[in-house]
């Protein structure tokens, strides 16, 4: 009886080893098995080659910031984007870097703009990404190194633009050539403008009617290039107004411009050999308010009818309204302005029209003096020669040629 119970006490311990043997081996092959499901975290690759220099042909104020791409950036990596830190150099001790701007992935440069010349700094970028691993987010992020001291300044020259400054060399010298050729006495060639061919014939109709010339200058003050041009073609429409004895009358909506229109009208009279013959009520004052100053030159149209109106200068909204009231009435009328919008306005209700730059060449074409002449002259040739640029380069880049092995291939 004793020996069956031990052997039965040895049967069960054996059972109870061998249990326990196949929950460790169960165990084990599952601990392996989760391990193995447990997706390792990737390491991100960092900026390379980052360099800090002060951006070029600026004013100062700014620095340029470049890196290599991280590794992990390239055909659709890990990377989201760069990071942009920056530290002061406080007498010579760098402080801590703080953000100061981000990149998008793929982008390598950055620009400071707002650093002080007085100061030096030092640059870090760092890649960041954001991944899911294991059913969690991951934040990771890897620094480049730190650039070497850089400092900006102001550029004395702009090299991206000296094209720009080989233009206007240019320009400068086509402009004196030709005022040296009209100084000489040589006839430049000006095209004729048949809005100032028919001043004379304007002002010689209301001579013979008997009736006022108006001369409207526009609603803008003398810091207007336009109305700067309206009033230098006054001074020729006073001269003959002198001359014929036919009262032209200037109605303003500004006072600078009362005072030198006036001034402009009395020396026309002199010019001529009539001062006496100048009245202060001429030029007067009407109101600086736009749509008041149309209704008050409309109503002295329809009440006076002149036989001829200049409207030379900046017009807006009531151009329109003014031009209509003296077509109505049958009086010859000449306008002139540089706005695109209110040219329309005037093509349609006058009779002649300068359009933009032929407003500003007036005083050249009615003076012929030779420095605005050959200034004007000069112009035309410069913008002659934009032109031929400009058809040049397009018909280069419409066959494709940038470089002159380009040229000489098409021409084989």
């Amino acid at each position: 009886m004793v020996i069956r119970s031990n052997e039965q006490h040895l049967r069960w311990s054996v059972l109870v080893i061998h249990l326990v043997l196949f929950s460790l081996v169960l165990f084990s092959s599952v601990s392996g098995a989760e391990s193995d499901s447990i997706t390792a975290i990737p390491a991100l690759a960092p900026p390379t080659n980052v360099s800090a220099i002060d951006k070029p042909n600026d004013g100062g104020g700014s620095i340029s910031i470049r890196w290599g791409l991280s590794q992990d950036d390239y055909d659709g990596g890990l990377v989201s984007g760069y990071k942009v830190l920056r530290a002061t150099d406080s007498n010579g001790i760098m402080s801590s870097f703080t953000e100061i701007g981000d990149a998008t992935a793929g982008q390598a440069e950055y620009v400071d703009g707002n650093v002080s010349d007085d100061s030096s700094y030092y640059y870090q970028v760092v890649a960041f990404a954001q991944i899911e691993s294991n059913g969690a987010a991951h934040d990771l992020i890897a620094k480049s190194a730190i650039t070497g001291q850089v400092q900006s300044s102001a550029q004395w020259f702009d090299w991206q633009r000296i094209n720009v400054f080989v233009g206007v060399l240019i320009l400068c010298a086509l402009i004196i050539f030709y005022i040296r050729q009209a100084q000489s006495g040589k006839e430049l060639f000006i095209r004729k403008i048949a809005g100032l061919e028919a001043i004379d014939e304007a002002v010689g109709r209301a001579t013979e009617m008997g009736k006022k010339i108006f001369y409207i200058p526009g609603t803008q003050d003398m810091d207007n290039v336009q109305t700067i041009a309206g009033v230098t073609i006054l001074g020729r429409v006073a001269e003959l107004s002198a001359q014929y004895e036919t009262w032209l009358e200037v109605p303003v909506a500004r006072s600078l411009v009362l005072v030198t229109a006036k001034e402009i009208v009395k020396e026309a009279y002199s010019k001529v050999g009539r001062p006496d013959a100048f009245n202060e009520d001429q030029v007067h004052y009407l109101t600086d308010d736009q749509f008041g100053y149309a209704a008050g030159i409309d109503g002295m149209v329809v009440r006076e009818k002149p036989a001829t109106i200049f409207f030379m200068g900046a017009f807006y909204a009531e151009s329109l309204i003014l031009a209509e009231t003296g077509n109505s009435i049958g009086a010859i009328q000449i306008a002139g302005t540089g706005m695109p919008s209110q040219l329309p306005f005037f093509v349609a209700a006058c009779d002649y029209t300068l359009i933009g730059e032929e407003l500003f060449a007036a005083s050249a074409y009615l003076s012929r003096e030779p420095k605005l002449l050959g200034s004007l002259k000069g112009q035309d040739m410069g913008k002659a020669l934009i032109l031929i640029a400009l058809i040049v380069g397009i018909l280069l880049e419409t066959f494709g040629i940038w470089t002159f092995s380009d040229l000489f291939g098409v021409i084989d």
